[in-house]
């Protein structure tokens, strides 16, 4: 048995690629996770193909995808050429798997999008699942989840372990916990990230995100917002519950550190940043995880229909969420919208107000 592998999530920018250079060339990074639909439209430096090809011929490159719209209760052209453009970067390059994101973005300009939140239905976990078969059918290397940051309310904050635990189970899937994304959970809902962990399936958990975020203004409570912005240091509450997750997740194989790329733009967060990678090496190896020996993966044979899986009545409750939450409708007029795939009446006002920064920021429109 060996230990999981520690690595970063890659991006272009000049900052990030000045501040992993000496990691590089310590050949300290030891697994690559690209985000490739990011370049779907753009074209790769050399420099960067270059780089990207060596660890994936190296079986060293993971992909994440950020773009697909897992929820998303239409099935679109959007989706449908996403899915195509992944076939050709999976002719390019070998990833040893992929994941993508929960949650829906349903907006035109799905590239500016965030991804919102849903809640447990029958419905919504058909349409997931649906979807999900479409993109694993597409590759042949196993495809996993990451929970999502972002909740309007308790209830879907202690729901979504359940609820990605049943979306993979058709697919023999796995799941990316991103420990930063429960730590938004915990701040906002006060409730303890360890209570919200042992809610996921950790047997399913073959990859461990870590990243740095933010703090936003509250209006109707006395502490701020935590939100997911990838623009900081790794809190130390994180790296003190690390050790014990690594115990819990007997199949983890990678542990990624994310940063956005244009974020290191001074030397003190260049050292931070350096500094939260030397951390979690340090932890990992203190730790007594070991991944285990890995059976071969076997792509399970799912029958689903050749028409993807649509509802009317939820593509206009996600269409409608999402341009209340973009005109800034108050709180209280959101609570009342007689959804009925959206529990709002549970939901908090202060994580209103913050979706509603989170899509004024990005603009999907």
């Amino acid at each position: 048995m060996g230990r999981p592998l520690l690595g970063l999530s890659m991006m272009a920018e000049t900052e990030f690629v000045s501040a992993i250079l000496p990691l590089l060339q310590s050949n300290s990074v030891e697994v690559l996770e690209w985000s490739f639909d990011t370049f779907y439209d753009a074209e790769e430096p050399d420099w960067l193909s270059d780089l990207l090809d060596f660890y994936s011929e190296n079986n060293r490159l993971i992909g994440h995808g950020v773009y697909y719209s897992l929820f998303d209760a239409r099935w679109t052209k959007r989706q449908e050429i996403w899915l195509k453009k992944l076939k050709e970067e999976f002719r390019k390059r070998n990833y040893n798997h992929i994941t993508e994101h929960f949650g829906f973005m349903n907006t035109e300009n799905f590239h500016q999008g965030v991804p919102l939140p849903v809640s447990l239905h029958s419905k919504t976990l058909e349409i997931g699942k649906d979807r999900l078969y479409r993109l694993q059918d597409a590759v042949q290397v196993p495809v996993g989840i990451e929970n999502l940051a972002f909740s309007f309310s308790l209830d879907d904050v202690m729901e979504q372990g359940i609820f990605l635990d049943k979306l993979t189970e058709d697919t023999n899937g796995f799941l990316i916990l991103d420990l930063h994304n429960i730590y938004c959970q915990s701040c906002n809902f006060e409730v303890e990230m360890q209570e919200v962990i042992k809610l996921y399936p950790l047997d399913k958990v073959k990859e461990i995100h870590l990243s740095g975020g933010s703090w936003q203004e509250s209006i109707y409570r006395k502490k701020p917002i935590r939100r997911d912005t990838h623009d900081d240091a790794v809190p130390e509450d994180i790296l003190s519950v690390l050790p014990s997750v690594l115990s819990q997740c007997k199949n983890l194989e990678y542990i990624i550190i994310e940063r956005l790329g244009n974020t290191i733009d001074a030397e003190e967060k260049k050292e931070s940043f350096l500094d939260d990678f030397t951390k979690v090496k340090k932890l990992i190896d203190l730790s007594d995880v070991g991944t285990p020996n890995k059976d071969l993966w076997a792509k399970k044979e799912i029958r689903f229909s050749e028409n993807p899986l649509e509802d009317m009545i939820l593509h206009e409750e996600q269409t409608l969420l999402t341009k209340l939450l973009f005109d800034n409708a108050g709180p209280a007029s959101i609570k009342s919208q007689e959804f009925h795939y959206f529990k709002t009446k549970n939901w908090d006002p202060e994580m209103i107000l913050a979706a509603q920064n989170i899509i004024k920021k990005w603009n999907p429109y």
